[in-house]
């Protein structure tokens, strides 16, 4: 006897079983981070442009929810140089230079330069584990639901990731790197860019000592 085709009610139980077992077998380390991948996603080919300062148009305008809540506006951030990161928890290239951006934002944090990560996949919960898992303390947005943010990024960077962009003090784009990026390559942009030199006698990759504004 034939057993009875499955109503539309059982279907999409089946699938949304199907689904959670993915997600659960794509999470390694039992840290909470779905396990990196090397594809479906656009990957930067390392390109980098810097635009001189007679040619860079008009400021960005950027704004979105953090990751705790907080809002983050690109307009609040005037006056301080800003170095802007897209990325994803499973994105292999964007954990390889995790390390590299915080030690540049320790680094930089009290050289009039404010760094503001752009979530482009993830739920908070994984975020934050990103977060944990790499030491990171700046902040970023989460654009995974309004796509905003990206929005606001077309026709000035491109589509990949992780992209990263450097704002001068006025919000206009002063770089742009396709893929990850060192932590000299970032440094080199920075002072170019207009930050504030080190303090006579700082430490190098010394901790901040203050949270972002």
């Amino acid at each position: 006897m034939r057993a009875p085709a499955p109503t539309p009610a059982r279907r999409r139980a089946l699938a949304g079983a199907l689904l959670a077992s993915a997600l659960l077998a794509g999470c390694g380390g039992g840290d909470g981070l779905p396990a990196a991948q090397g594809q479906n996603y656009v990957a930067g080919d390392g390109t980098i442009v810097q635009t001189p300062e007679a040619e860079r148009g008009e400021p960005l305008t950027l704004s979105g929810t953090g990751i705790d809540g907080e809002e983050i506006d690109l307009a609040q951030l005037r006056g301080q140089v800003v170095l802007l990161n897209t990325w994803f928890a499973s994105c292999g290239p964007c954990r390889e230079e995790a390390p590299d951006l915080q030690r540049v934002w320790e680094e930089y944090s009290d050289r009039g330069v404010r760094f503001v990560g752009i979530n482009t996949y993830d739920t908070a919960n994984v975020a934050r584990s990103f977060n944990r898992s790499y030491s990171i303390t700046y902040p970023s947005v989460l654009d995974a639901e309004s796509g905003q943010a990206m929005l606001a990024l077309r026709g000035v960077a491109p589509q990949a990731t992780p992209t990263t962009i450097v704002l001068d003090a006025e919000g206009r784009v002063a770089a742009r790197v396709s893929g990850p990026a060192s932590a000299s390559t970032l440094s080199a942009l920075l002072d170019d860019a207009g930050a504030a030199p080190a303090p006579e006698g700082a430490a190098e990759g010394a901790t901040p000592t203050g949270a972002p504004a």
